[in-house]
């Protein structure tokens, strides 16, 4: 029991983390959302490549070597979705910053509770992947609050699809890249990221930030909202399954609409409340088995 506990704590601070990430992004909510997204990016990359150069480099080397060894059409194959699945954080971590800033808190956390949802969605229909009558029914009901929603802010609703939309086929495309460091893999994606926006953040001509007030929130967010919460679940997936670690990601949106509604002072209306209700039966129905086996692990 113990020897698990210390996983099951780095899975739920991971996701708790996450969850007040509003509150830097909001503190440099006067630039524009993308700046705070190139350099989030830049610093993220330098840091996450120092850690693994200082802690990890064995680690590298191994990968290093496994890929050289890959067949050329796997290691095509492995490039292909690497770029691929760049360009999808790329969007998700754009379109959730902008919602934060410029559209709500609530309209970015409930495209974290829909996101599990969407990932098993496309998961069935890009990988073919065994999708059970419980879940097909979660999944129509977790729509029918989508729907719910929508007749009060079609706008809000589009900018949470588009959320989950981007990081469940992130997650699609990171679950087929397999053998290779999480952490090595997600470094090369920020350096492929780095790139990609380049042209954009020299064609914008934006001066550069020179306020402490933004950088101090970029490595606040690089170092404390990227890098010590993936460290934490890859750290949890050492003791805990992965389902487990899913099941503890309801954490960051649960915390992110109390930040929303609490500290920011947000209006939650009556028809939001029900399409939440409904996505809540939607979201324990859809992760009834794997509630039960985790409930019956630790009690």
């Amino acid at each position: 029991m113990s020897g698990r506990l210390k996983y099951f704590s780095a899975a739920f601070f991971a996701a708790a983390l996450w969850g007040f990430m509003a509150i830097p992004l909001r503190e440099i909510k006067a630039w524009p959302a993308e700046d705070i997204l190139y350099y989030r990016i830049f610093a993220s990359g330098i840091l996450i490549w120092l850690f693994i150069f200082i802690f990890r480099r064995r680690q590298l080397s191994a990968d290093l070597r496994h890929v050289r060894n890959l067949p050329r059409s796997l290691r095509k194959r492995l490039m292909w979705l690497t770029l691929v699945a760049s360009i999808l954080i790329v969007g998700n971590w754009f379109t959730f910053i902008y919602a934060v800033n410029h559209v709500s808190i609530q309209s970015a956390a409930f495209a974290y509770l829909v996101c599990p949802l969407l990932t098993t969605l496309a998961g069935f229909l890009i990988l073919k992947e065994d999708l059970s009558i419980i879940k097909k029914i979660s999944i129509g009901i977790a729509f029918i609050s989508v729907a719910m929603l929508a007749q009060g802010s079609l706008y809000e609703v589009s900018w949470s699809v588009g959320i989950a939309s981007f990081y469940a086929l992130y997650l699609v495309a990171q679950r087929v890249i397999q053998q290779v460091d999480k952490l090595t893999v997600l470094a090369v994606q920020l350096t492929i990221c780095s790139l990609l926006i380049l042209p954009f953040l020299l064609w914008q001509h934006h001066p550069l930030p020179l306020e402490s007030k933004f950088w101090l929130n970029i490595v606040v967010i690089a170092i404390i909202f990227t890098i010590i919460p993936l460290y934490m679940s890859m750290y949890a997936l050492n003791g805990i399954s992965s389902s487990t670690v899913g099941i503890l990601l309801y954490v960051n949106p649960i915390i992110a609409f109390v930040v929303a509604v609490v500290y920011f002072h947000e209006r939650i209306y009556v028809y939001q409340l029900l399409a939440y209700f409904v996505l809540f039966v939607a979201v324990f129905l859809f992760n009834w088995g794997t509630l039960r086996k985790v409930l019956h692990k630790f009690a």
